[in-house]
């Protein structure tokens, strides 16, 4: 009931505010699982896609926006489930999996699911080396991803701002890809390979520089360091 009335009363209110450009709308199936994969330039991203595509998508969210107490938490807890949240633990390890798997239910159950493959927001506005994850969820599922391309959001919500500007954005969804040729799911390779295909249609649709390299802060330690160069060898 949440969901129904966000896309039908909130989402037309705020395409007549703030009137943003859809490009490829019909390009997501209008049923069946399907994995969004999209740039990531600002916390709003997932809300934007939520309410602009033409079919309710599912996205992952911080547990926290589900558990805060009193009126204000009530608010909160109400919002992001009637946008598609799904409440999840973030984090490394077995914390990272069991928001994957989150993401393989609602696929498998026949939703839509988008992810950001960057991981996390761009903070330089450059697009960055994707994470297999995408193409793990796709294979493991066997359906296809649409691309995503978002421009202008972040200056919608710059980063540590807590207000929403009147500014133009723009969200293209590209052509389904099938990632089947690619292989299975197991192979580190196939993950590898088909995330890059992705990663090379959201580059040319929101035409932003690629960075070969993952957008995450330095490792903090040895232990850090020595986890990433065996998850880097892990894809190839």
């Amino acid at each position: 009931m949440l969901t129904f009335v966000a896309r039908a009363f909130v989402a037309p209110i705020a395409k007549a505010i703030y009137k943003p450009t859809i490009i490829g709308r019909d390009n997501l199936p209008a049923e069946g699982g399907v994995v969004v994969a999209s740039n990531h330039l600002s916390f709003i991203d997932s809300i934007i896609i939520s309410m602009l595509a033409r079919r309710r998508v599912s996205f992952l969210a911080k547990d926290e926006y589900f558990t805060g107490k009193g009126v204000k938490g009530a608010i909160s807890r109400n919002f992001f489930t009637s946008v598609g949240a799904i409440p999840v633990k973030r984090g490394a390890g077995q914390a990272a999996q069991e928001a994957l798997d989150a993401g393989l239910a609602k696929i498998e159950s026949g939703e839509a699911f988008s992810i950001y493959p960057e991981g996390t927001r761009s903070r330089d506005g450059r697009l960055y080396r994707g994470k297999t994850g995408v193409a793990w969820l796709a294979l493991t599922a066997g359906v296809p991803v649409v691309p995503v391309a978002l421009s202008g959001t972040q200056h919608l919500q710059p980063v540590g701002s807590r207000r929403i500007r009147r500014v133009p954005i723009t969200i293209e969804f590209g052509e389904p890809l099938d990632l089947s040729t690619f292989g299975e799911a197991s192979s580190g390779r196939a993950r590898r390979h088909a995330t890059d295909a992705v990663m090379v249609q959201i580059q040319r649709m929101s035409g932003q520089e690629y960075v070969d390299q993952y957008n995450e802060p330095p490792p903090a330690n040895v232990g850090e360091r020595v986890r990433r160069f065996f998850r880097t060898r892990a894809e190839l």
